[in-house]
Order: structure tokens, then C-alpha cells, then sequence
């Protein structure tokens, strides 16, 4: 413990004197990931954060602003704290702060921008990837917009409120943690077990561009493979008569495919070849978008896309399974918290962003279940370029301590406001917009055992009539309704078929949860726990396999996909794969790899 301690107060001391002359070092002493080091409080997280639209003209806002906390119902603050290091949560060691709020306080963030010179008329947007929860924005003084939603993106038009010179930008945010009804996932203010430290403000990328008076405010594209067709839905932020869209679709430059339509309407490609979009050949094709009038182009922005299809179809044998390109397809991954040491929701950097995924790859499975938590848009676009099939979660919430409850087969919901019923409807649908343009997300999840879980049948339906082209779980591990596309159950630590239903696919959405400590990479150094412990890393190696061959075992008999429990260790959680840190893999990589691979191959 003491050689931890005196290590974590070198690796400070050393960022400190190391990071660009900064008055900024990373808070507290908890572990931290090899790529804090690497964090630049000048410009952190500088990749472009919007990568299924593209434009040329953007400026990143990330860096050190300044901050205060103040009581709820304060005006404009006129003095503040300190500073704090924009995107990374408040709570977090990044942010260079490391305090929480709680639901009785605001907290307030101010920093000095200018226009670039070349944007001179140009409308500027204003952009957030994320802020948790409710966010009030202004622009020299002037209250500018809000949002309430804390996974959700979000823009101001900002070009009337601009002055000459130096501009000036001040957010207050309130998040009320657990004790609100919003979705949170695994926050609570009291971390302990599986509820992990609150995240606080602004926790993805701030950042600005330049458009025209006419622009695309949204691109969403929908491949189908079955037609040879791929459909996109480019919105003008006003659609006027005359406007034409065309789309571009191109293969290392070369143009395949392209259509127009009328602005407001579908464009309609057809693609007489595709090379299709899969975890072994994640092949994406570029998309030019631009609106024009009168010959003119107002806006181009620039895309992606993967021809895939996800579908469920009943086998020789009478089972559903899960297909991908019309093929019986076993998906297998992990459950994928979404966590950081030194970032909470925040990866330091865009390489430990994509480093989970690789590893992911490298273990051998082909999918990620995204666990109540929706992450920044790069990860998604990582996980589109690496290969590796997603399904996204719902982060859960309510205003009741019931939402906390695994209410298996009881058949209850929770009966929640008005309030926050239309709040789930508003950012659920967001998420889903957002996000619909990636292939590799092939499964919306609603509801994770029973947290929350409120109108299961009408949600399963509204979200299967909004993207049709995906498959939903309705509820992974929770109450059980015969709606969706699977049918979900969670077994600790050993796989289990325990329900089977003839009508849906048969999917095992968390099961595993070994435990294994790992000395000077631990969150806390006692009241660490995973569903079962081990106390090296071969013990721990050779349980893997062995659930891994029972799973095995009872893919003949219905199961078509697998979630294990988990990639990393988080917080007091220490059944990961790997050190919350990233520093050790805990297990044997190669043994785990060939059984994985083995499962994920087993339905070809």
C-alpha cells in the first residue's frame, strides 16, 4: 500500500511538471490509466467528435475552464472555485477537481472562445456530446438555450448572441444523481457494490462550428442488403422548394452509387455490388452528402456506411436463432461498463477509447453489450471500423428505490410520473436518432432486469415500428414479457438455460462475474467482490474455460448469444477481464481466445 501510494504521488507530481506548463494535474489517489499521461490540458480528447457528419470547419471548446459550486437557485456566479478540465466529470481524478455536487448544488463552468477569422459569415453551432443532466447555456450573458438529458448530444445556434473580439460562455448544470428520475445507470451518490461514483456536467467533447445559412442539421442511413439499396435521411435545418440532396457512394474514391431527392425527402441508392459489413470484414463505404440550390451547394458533409443485416430466422432444428447477412450467427461479449479510474465516463483519450475494443477483438468475441451507459460517438465509430457488434442498453432510472430492484418473474413494473415517463420517451428516442447510423450497433435494449422497467410491451413495440431494421431486447435479465426479439436471462457465475421460448431467440444476456484480485490495481483496497474469487490468475483462467465449454455445450440446445460479466474491473467490482487500470490482463489471453473464438463459431 505504501509503495502504491508513493508510485500514484510521483506519476501526479510527474504530470504536473510535464503537462504543457498547465496549472492542472490529475486529483485524488486512486489508480490511473497509462494514458492520463498523456492527456493535453490545452486541448484533451481533440478528435473529431461527430465522425457519421463530417464538416471541415470545427473547433474543439475541450480545456480548462473555470468552475464553481454553488446552492441551487444562485444567479450568474460572480466569483469561481478554480479550474476544471472540460470534458471530465467533476467527481473524477481528470478534471483536475475531484468534488462532488449533490442534488442541493449547481455547478456553474465559464470560458473565453473567439470566431475564427475565416467563419466571419458563417452561422455558428454550438455543440455538446454530452452533459449530465440538466444544462442552462450562455452566451455573453445572454441565456443562450438548455437540455435536459444527460447521454444525449446537443447544439445552439449561437450566432446572434456573438460580439466583436473575445466571446464569453457560462453553463450551470444540476444533476440530482439517485435522487432524481432520470436515467443514470450505475450512478448513485453513495457508491458501493455495482453503484459507482457520480458523474457530474459536462463529460464529452464541447466544441463549435461554422455552417451556412442553409445546413444539414442530421444524417441517418439505412442499409438493406436483401434489395441491394441503401436510404438516406439528410435533414436541412429548413426545408424550401428547389433544394435538391444528392448522395455519393464511394469505394476508395470511386463512386459506386449515388441519388437525389428533394429536400426533406429519402434519397433512394441502389447498389448493384456490395461488400458486406461484418465483425470478419468490417467493410464501410464512404458517403457524400450535399444539399444544393440552384446548382449551388450549401452544405456538404461527408459519412459512412456498412451493408449489414441483423434478422432472426428459425433453424433445421425449430430453434430461432440471430443472423447476420441472413446467416446463423452466434454473438458472444462482454458486458461493457463504460468506465475509467481517472475519467469515470470519460476515456482520457481516444486511444483507451479504442483500446477496450481491440482487446475485445483480441479475446476473441464479436460483440460488445453496452451497459447502461451510451458513450461518446468515436466509440461507436471505433467499433464500426474494428468489427464488433453492440448492443446498446437504455441507462436506467426512475424516481423510486425500486428501480434498484431485481424483481425476477414477479411480473411487476414500476409505475413511474408523467415526468419522467415523457423524460425516458424523449432521450430513449435521441439515443436511438444518434446513433442509428452505425452498423455496428445491431440490438436496442430498453430495460436491464427490471431496473425501472415501466410499460415493457409498449416500448418493445414503438421501438421496434421506429428502426425496424434492428432487433430489440426488451428486457435483458428483467421481467418477462412475450414481446421483442429475445427472450433475455441472466445466471451467475455458470451458464444456465433456465427459460426457453419457441417464438423468439434464446440469448443469455450476463452470466460469469469471476473475481480475481490484483494487488496495486484496485480501486479500494478491501470490500472488493465478483460473483465468484479466485486467487491467481490460472485458478481464474481455468473457471473461464471451464463455463466457457458449458456454454458451449448449450448453444444445440437454444442459446444464439451470450453476454459474460465483464471486460474491466470497475470500482469495487473485480470480475473483469482486465485491471480498472488496463495495466494487467487478468486471465491467460491465448486460452481465452481460442474457447471464445470456438463459441463464436459454432452456429457456422
Amino acid at each position: 500500500m505504501k509503495n502504491l501510494k508513493l508510485f500514484l504521488l510521483l506519476m501526479t507530481t510527474f504530470l504536473t511538471v510535464t503537462t504543457y506548463g498547465q496549472p492542472w494535474k490529475p486529483a485524488g489517489d486512486h489508480i490511473l490509466t497509462k494514458w492520463a499521461e498523456q492527456v493535453n490540458p490545452q486541448n484533451p480528447l481533440d478528435n473529431y467528435p461527430r465522425p457519421v457528419m463530417v464538416r471541415n470547419n470545427w473547433s474543439n471548446l475541450n480545456g480548462l475552464w473555470d468552475y464553481a459550486i454553488l446552492a441551487k437557485g444562485n444567479g450568474l456566479p460572480s466569483r469561481f472555485d478554480g479550474k476544471i478540465l472540460v470534458p471530465f466529470a467533476i467527481e473524477s481524478s481528470l478534471s483536475g477537481v475531484q468534488k462532488t455536487v449533490g442534488q442541493f448544488n449547481e455547478l456553474w463552468y465559464q470560458r473565453n472562445f473567439t470566431i475564427p477569422a475565416a467563419w466571419k459569415t458563417k452561422k455558428i453551432l454550438l455543440n455538446f456530446g454530452a452533459v449530465d443532466w440538466k444544462a442552462d447555456i450562455w452566451i455573453n450573458d445572454i441565456k443562450a438555450g438548455s437540455h435536459q438529458g444527460g447521454y444525449t448530444a446537443f447544439n445552439i445556434d449561437i450566432t446572434p448572441l456573438l460580439t466583436k473580439g473575445e466571446q464569453k460562455i457560462t453553463v450551470r448544470v444540476w444533476d440530482p444523481t439517485d435522487k432524481g428520475f432520470q436515467p443514470r445507470g450505475k450512478q448513485v451518490e453513495n457508491p458501493r457494490g455495482i453503484w459507482y461514483t457520480a458523474v457530474t456536467g459536462i463529460w464529452q467533447t464541447v466544441w463549435m462550428e461554422g455552417v451556412g445559412v442553409d445546413y444539414f442539421t442530421s444524417v441517418k442511413s439505412i442499409p438493406d442488403i436483401d434489395n441491394k439499396t441503401l436510404t438516406i435521411s439528410a435533414t436541412p435545418s429548413e426545408k424550401k422548394a428547389g433544394d435538391i440532396i444528392e448522395v455519393k457512394v464511394l469505394d476508395e474514391g470511386k463512386t459506386i452509387g449515388s441519388g437525389k431527392s428533394a429536400a426533406g425527402e429519402e434519397v433512394l441508392v441502389s447498389l448493384s455490388e456490395m461488400k458486406l459489413w461484418s465483425p470478419e470484414t468490417p467493410f464501410l463505404y464512404d458517403l457524400e452528402i450535399s444539399l444544393t440550390r440552384n446548382g449551388k451547394v450549401l452544405d456538404q458533409v461527408k459519412s459512412y456506411v456498412g451493408m449489414r443485416k441483423i434478422s432472426t430466422k428459425r433453424d433445421a432444428g425449430g430453434i430461432v436463432r440471430l443472423q447476420l447477412n441472413n446467416k446463423d450467427y452466434f454473438q458472444f461479449g462482454p458486458l461493457d461498463q463504460g468506465w475509467w479510474p481517472d475519467g469515470l465516463y470519460t476515456a482520457p483519450t481516444d486511444e483507451a477509447l479504442l483500446y477496450d475494443i481491440k482487446k475485445t477483438k483480441d479475446f476473441g468475441f464479436n460483440m460488445i453489450r453496452k451497459h447502461v451507459k451510451v458513450e461518446p460517438a468515436r466509440w461507436y465509430y471505433h467499433c464500426d471500423k474494428e468489427g464488433i457488434l453492440v448492443w446498446q442498453d437504455m441507462p436506467s432510472g426512475g424516481e423510486s428505490p425500486q428501480w434498484q430492484q431485481r424483481n425476477y418473474f414477479n411480473g411487476k413494473e414500476l409505475e413511474r410520473s408523467q415526468e419522467s415517463e415523457e423524460n425516458f420517451g424523449a432521450e430513449w428516442k435521441t439515443i436511438i436518432d444518434q446513433h442509428i447510423s452505425n452498423p455496428c450497433i445491431v440490438t436496442w435494449v430498453p430495460f436491464n432486469e427490471a431496473w425501472g422497467q415501466f410499460k415493457t410491451e409498449d416500448i418493445t413495440a414503438w421501438v421496434k415500428r421506429y428502426d425496424p431494421s434492428r432487433l430489440v431486447n426488451s428486457a435483458s435479465g428483467g421481467n418477462f414479457y412475450p414481446v421483442g426479439d429475445m427472450l433475455d436471462i441472466h445466471n451467475y457465475p455458470a451458464p444456465e438455460f433456465a427459460m426457453y421460448d419457441g417464438k423468439r431467440a434464446c440469448v443469455l444476456g450476463e452470466y460469469g462475474g469471476i473475481g480475481l484480485p490484483t494487488e496495486n490495481h484496485l480501486w479500494v483496497n478491501e470490500k472488493n467482490w465478483g460473483y465468484v474469487q479466485y486467487k491467481t490468475s490460472e485458478e481464474a483462467t481455468n473457471a473461464y474455460v471451464e463455463l466457457a465449454e458449458k456454454l458451449k455445450v448449450l448453444i444445440p440446445r437454444g442459446f444464439s448469444a451470450a453476454v459474460y460479466t465483464q471486460t474491466t474491473d470497475v470500482e469495487m467490482e473485480i470480475n473483469g477481464l482486465m485491471t480498472y487500470d488496463r495495466k494487467v490482463i487478468k486471465m491467460d489471453e491465448t486460452r481465452i481466445a481460442k474457447v471464445n473464438r470456438e463459441i463464436c463459431n459454432s452456429l457456422k
